[in-house]
């Protein structure tokens, strides 16, 4: 099992060194299967919470058809209730686009924190396209979750040819103390069917059982309003 975990909804303090794990998306909306793969990786990695990073928007994801953030951050959090997940749209107070400056400015805020950056396999595939992908890697450990049809692509990638040099077992990673990076973890996960994507084609209206209401951001605390990111 990993560490004693906060409690579910206590305060985010600046001080706790917890083991904490980020996954960004777009989360429109989010569903079981994020919920599975987040707890699969808390378990394996030995966290002892993850940040749904909710993204104010994705610069490598069309608009159209994005629904707006306080959709997205409800239906996260719906997702992430009675767990040790929590949904944010710090990037949005942050006011930062790009992942490697959601990074820096995390570090900044929460520097007792160890970070931990988890994505899945179809995202390695193209990490060479993100805004200094090494400067992610050296910011912090990186854990990626196989996902089926992207594995071959991912493992062929020019991120991985770089990576693969600081490939570390999952159970030395989550048994060492302090983290260091680049670090590199792979893990293998049972293939699981949902997706946003058929969410979205099965229920185009999805958005608007989670848009009437402001929701209050899990890690800021702050209400975010349903007209806010449309």
């Amino acid at each position: 099992m990993a560490r004693a975990r906060q409690r579910a909804g206590a305060p985010v303090s600046a001080s706790m060194g917890l083991r904490t794990g980020l996954l960004g998306g777009s989360f429109n909306p989010a569903h079981g299967g994020h919920r599975r793969v987040t707890l699969f990786a808390m378990e394996a990695l030995g966290l002892d919470e993850v940040w749904w990073l909710v993204s104010p928007g994705n610069p490598l994801k069309p608009k159209q058809g994005m629904a707006p953030l306080a959709a997205r951050l409800n239906s996260a959090q719906v997702q992430a209730r009675r767990s040790p997940i929590r949904a944010t749209a710090i990037e949005q107070e942050l006011g930062t686009r790009y992942t490697i400056d959601t990074l820096a400015a995390l570090g900044r805020r929460y520097p007792k924190r160890e970070f931990v950056w988890l994505m899945g396999s179809d995202n390695l595939m193209q990490f060479h396209h993100w805004r200094r992908w090494r400067d992610i890697a050296n910011a912090m450990p990186i854990a990626v979750i196989a996902r089926p049809g992207y594995d071959d692509g991912a493992m062929a990638s020019p991120a991985m040819a770089w990576l693969r040099r600081y490939r570390v077992p999952a159970a030395s990673f989550r048994n060492r103390g302090r983290w260091s990076a680049p670090a590199l973890v792979l893990l293998r996960f049972d293939p699981d069917p949902r997706s946003a994507t058929a969410i979205r084609r099965a229920d185009p209206d999805w958005a608007m059982r989670f848009s009437s209401l402001p929701v209050r951001d899990a890690v800021t605390h702050r209400l975010i309003q349903p007209s806010e990111g449309t």
